[in-house]
Formats: C-alpha cells, structure tokens, sequence
C-alpha cells in the first residue's frame, strides 16, 4: 500500500502529465496558454505550500510526543536506579548490624577475649 507521500508524488505527476496532454490535445493562443500555466502553477505552488506547511507541524508535533515519552522514560528509569540504591543500601546495613550483632555475642561467649591457638610443639 503506497503511503501518503507516495500518494502525493503520484498526484504532482499526474496532474503534469494531464496537463501537458490538454496543452497537446486543445490548442490555444500564446496569451491564453501562458495563463493557463501560470494559473495551474500558482495553484499547485499553493497546495504544495499547504501540504509542506501540514507536513512540518505533524513533524513537530509528533516530535514533541516523542520528547515527551522519552523524558518519562528517562525518569522512570531514574526512579527505578534511586529504589535500587536504596534497597542497596538498605541491605548493607542490615549485613552489618547482624556482623556487628554476631560479632558481640561471640565476644560475650569468649569473655571479650581473642582465643590464642595453641601452637603445636
């Protein structure tokens, strides 16, 4: 399926090759002929002025959509690494108030004294 620019490229063609076999086929005067031409050109400077003018706010609008949905990404992707540190950080200190906790009862159980290893002799 051709899409709309295609489309729109198939209708400037048509429209100059009808043209060219109306100027081909119905002879009229220079004067006439020139008009006819200039007429048939200023409309299609001004439907082609249009269809750009058309073109750049769907490219900016879709844009703007697509700035949009990027900067959400973006923080949520930010959310997600600050929950992550978070919970990091979180674990680690639990991983050292249970080192410190066991760490305090085995000096409580050895009277706070280091255990000597008794030297083999």
């Amino acid at each position: 399926m051709a899409s709309t620019g295609d489309k729109f490229i198939y209708f400037l063609v048509g429209g100059f090759v009808g043209a060219s076999i109306a100027l081909l086929l119905a002879p009229k005067t220079g004067e006439e002929t020139r008009e006819f031409l200039e007429n048939r050109y200023r409309e299609g400077t001004d439907r082609l002025s249009g269809k750009v003018q058309e073109g750049k706010e769907l490219v900016t609008d879709k844009s703007l959509a697509m700035a949009g949905q990027v900067t959400d990404r973006i923080d949520q992707g930010k959310d997600i690494i600050q929950r992550q540190k978070e919970q990091a950080s979180a674990a680690i200190a639990a991983g050292k108030e249970a080192y410190e906790r066991e760490r305090s009862k085995l000096a409580g159980v050895n009277g706070g004294k280091k255990s000597k290893k008794k030297s083999a002799s």
